[in-house]
């Protein structure tokens, strides 16, 4: 299989908000939209059934979880912080106090739960319509993870490609997680009482492989902590341990996969005490587990730093080539890699003596990736390779053979793509002789093809020429979960206004341009008399930043639409076009207007992008925040009074710096901040947050505060804002006409990666 290994696998699981639970969501709420003239709006979009058409992460990059509950996590707010309590998740005080503050917006507000738009959005979620994204099993079945009203926890089932091409596939379930006994009576009370799926990772055997056996995760309560079971995929049921099978039954973070059918190389919570998890709470220890033995007997093979973020042991079948990697995922953006070519019969295991690991000589903040005796190199900064004359530039995609890169041979090298000022790579799917790379042109798709000869040499083969419109986007996956068993791939085709659609591919060589239709999705809103436009306005430092606004074709110019801008701003994560059946349900058909905006830090235009709103420079995300509204003001779109902000995780901290900043603050009336990074002194602390130093500074490092402090919306508001006192020092109100907008701030108990301390402390 063709692997990309390292952060674009692994480090963008670790900041996204998790997975819903089945548990209520605790709010901490201060006040709402209602009065920007258009029913409440949620930015949650109904999820792609193409993104997650698999049901699989690899298990290098599963999401892994942190050695502790929410409910231990201890205080980590400064002496000085008189609302420490609240970062005691579960404690009665902090309890008391949410209940508190839910039952005062309930008041005010009313239970969302009891309106239309709740019953409303909840049947469009709970739609048989959707399109059930597959992907196929050896030369079986195609495999798909469904859920609806009557499967609320889901069931993994399978059907046949013939029936599936049908208008009602008829499926054979394997997994039905509603059925399953809960989980125990310990793990429930912390977690949940109910399973939720965190995908299936598959036994690979190369060539001739019987594609019979997986692994399931399973999350008890929906944090990132997980429980790992074996299955017989041929006869649907569990294999125990008393039978031979893998089985952790104690909920962790963890790192899984097969390297042979009797041995799994596995990174968790070994002891229970955290001693084998890293500072970040993610796996440091990898040990080599074999069929038929306790995991108390499992050998230690690779050892991480503690301060590293994570350690990873992969190995896999590629082309008829084997590899097998260590990894040190240091920070959010830089790795170290050791490799060797392992013996993937059963008869080396990995605690064997064999070939040994060395050091690939790559840059650290470069991915790599194989295709068959190929490497392929992802450049995160510009790069002269040892012995070579040539700098190749950030955001290029560079080939050569995995045995030159190992001897630091970089004399021949192809470069498959190479970034410009408006393009970028996005992603790249691969088959069995084809790479295509999806390009980004300032935030529209196109597609590049190449080939893979008998000879190993590639050639550039001329791919469709008709672009994709504004607003719309395409993505492809593989039909197989084999990426080389063939070329076919599903064609997914979407946009702000347009529903989901699945093409099936039979050869991207061939037909890349003609796809087969298979389904298409329901219109889940009136779109009719709906338009989208793509802008661009000058940032504070004059560079331009593109936004997409979704409005009313007749809808007047004179300031007074209500008006919801979304962005991200982080992690080198792109904001693309995609049918969202909330948003125009509850938000466009009520007249209002949507926009995403494509600001510094995400990953539209490549790493140069993300990286000018990094650290010190996180502040050129909220001028690009700040230069959209305006731009939106100055365009009669709408009005401060009328325009409201939005952003979780990330975005959270993004809104969170929107309500305290002096200009911006005068740009919104409202903001609804959902899950978000707030207090920046003590976030790397906070769960998963030691991850995430990389994106935003070390606090405990005097030089890095000086900076996080400017952003650190928690302390802007108590000392910036409100001229609270701060570290024993008087305070001073920087901005006397401040005035907060009406906000909604969410956050949920549940959440093990976003610590719900942060809302829970700004509302205070």
């Amino acid at each position: 299989m063709y692997r990309i290994i390292g952060r674009s696998r692994f480090a963008r699981h670790l900041l996204r908000p998790s997975p819903a639970t089945t548990m209520p969501t605790r709010l901490c709420a201060a006040s709402f939209l209602s009065f920007l003239g258009a029913r409440s709006a949620s930015s949650f979009s109904i999820p792609s059934a193409g993104a997650a058409a698999h049901g699989q992460r690899p298990a290098f990059a599963r999401k892994m979880t942190d050695t502790s509950t929410p409910t231990t996590e201890a205080p980590a707010a400064t002496a000085t912080d008189p609302h420490a309590f609240l970062e005691e998740v579960l404690s009665e005080d902090s309890l008391a106090w949410v209940d508190a503050r839910n039952a005062a917006c309930f008041s005010a507000l009313g239970d969302p739960g009891e309106t239309a738009d709740y019953a409303r959005l909840l049947s469009i979620m709970d739609s048989a319509d959707k399109i059930p994204g597959v992907a196929q099993i050896g030369d079986g079945d195609y495999y798909n993870f469904w859920q609806d009203e009557t499967h609320v926890q889901g069931i993994w089932r399978r059907t046949s490609p013939a029936s599936y091409k049908t208008g009602s596939p008829e499926w054979t379930t394997v997994l039905d997680l509603d059925a399953l006994d809960p989980p125990d009576e310990k793990t429930a009370a912390a977690t949940g009482t109910t399973w939720v799926w965190h995908g299936s990772t598959l036994l690979d055997e190369g060539p001739g492989g019987k594609w019979d056996r997986a692994l399931i995760a399973l999350s008890p309560g929906g944090s990132d902590a997980d429980t790992t079971r074996e299955i017989d995929l041929v006869s649907g049921k569990f294999v125990g341990a008393d039978d031979g099978g893998f089985e952790l039954p104690k909920a962790a973070k963890t790192s899984c996969a097969y390297r042979t059918r009797d041995e799994l190389l596995i990174g968790t919570d070994f002891a229970g005490d955290g001693s084998t998890m890293t500072d970040s709470g993610y796996p440091r220890v990898i040990k080599s587990w074999k069929r038929g033995t306790p995991l108390s007997e499992a050998v230690t093979i690779f050892e991480a730093e503690q301060a590293d973020i994570a350690g990873a042991q992969f190995a896999y079948h590629d082309r008829g080539a084997q590899h097998e990697f260590r990894m040190r995922q240091i920070t959010f953006y830089t790795s170290t890699y050791e490799y060797r070519v392992p013996v993937l019969d059963g008869s080396q295991p990995a605690d064997a003596e064999g070939a040994a690991f060395q050091k690939v000589p790559i840059p650290e903040d470069a991915s790599i990736g194989t295709y068959g005796t190929d490497a392929m190199i992802t450049l995160r900064t510009d790069w002269c390779p040892p012995g070579s004359d040539t700098t190749y530039v950030a955001g290029s995609l560079l080939v050569t053979t995995m045995s030159a890169v190992m001897a630091s041979d970089f004399s021949d090298v192809l470069v498959m793509f190479t970034p410009t000022p408006a393009k970028s790579l996005s992603a790249t799917t691969s088959t069995k002789d084809y790479i295509v790379l999806s390009v980004l042109e300032d935030v529209r798709t196109t597609l590049v093809l190449w080939k893979r000869g008998d000879d190993g040499t590639w050639t550039n083969i001329p791919a469709p020429e008709d672009a994709v419109r504004v607003g719309e986007d395409v993505s492809l996956g593989n039909v197989n979960r084999d990426d080389a068993h063939d070329n076919a791939v599903f064609l997914w085709r979407n946009g702000y206004l347009v529903p989901e659609t699945l093409e099936l591919v039979a050869d991207v060589g061939t037909s890349l341009a003609a796809g087969e239709p298979l389904k298409a999705g329901p219109a889940h809103f009136d779109a009719a008399g709906l338009i989208v436009e793509q802008n661009f306005c000058a940032s504070a430092d004059g560079t331009r930043i593109p936004y997409f606004v979704i409005r009313r074709a007749d809808a007047p110019l004179d300031g007074e639409n209500p008006t919801l801008l979304d962005a991200y701003g982080g992690f080198e994560i792109s904001m693309l076009p995609g049918y969202s059946a909330g948003v125009g349900a509850a938000w466009l058909e009520a007249g209002g207007v949507k926009v995403i905006a494509n600001i510094r830090g995400g990953g539209e235009y490549g790493p140069a992008w993300h990286q000018a709103a990094l650290r010190e420079k996180k502040y050129k995300s909220y001028e690009d925040m700040e230069a959209v509204a305006q731009d939106l003001i100055d365009r009669k779109i709408t009005s401060p009074a009328k325009l409201a902000c939005i952003g979780g995780s990330n975005g959270g901290l993004m809104v969170g710096n929107l309500l305290t900043r002096p200009i911006s603050s005068r740009l919104f009336g409202a903001a609804v901040c959902q899950v978000p990074l707030l207090d920046m002194k003590v976030y790397s602390k906070l769960l998963a947050g030691a991850s995430w130093m990389a994106e935003y500074g070390n606090p405990d490092v005097p030089g890095d505060w000086s900076f996080l402090r400017k952003h650190s919306a928690y302390h802007m508001l108590r000392h910036d804002c409100l001229g609270l006192s701060e570290d024993g020092a008087e305070g001073v109100v920087t901005d006397p006409e401040w005035q907060c907008p009406k906000t909604l701030f969410t956050t949920s108990t549940r959440d093990d990666r976003v610590h719900p301390g942060h809302a829970r402390k700004m509302v205070r």
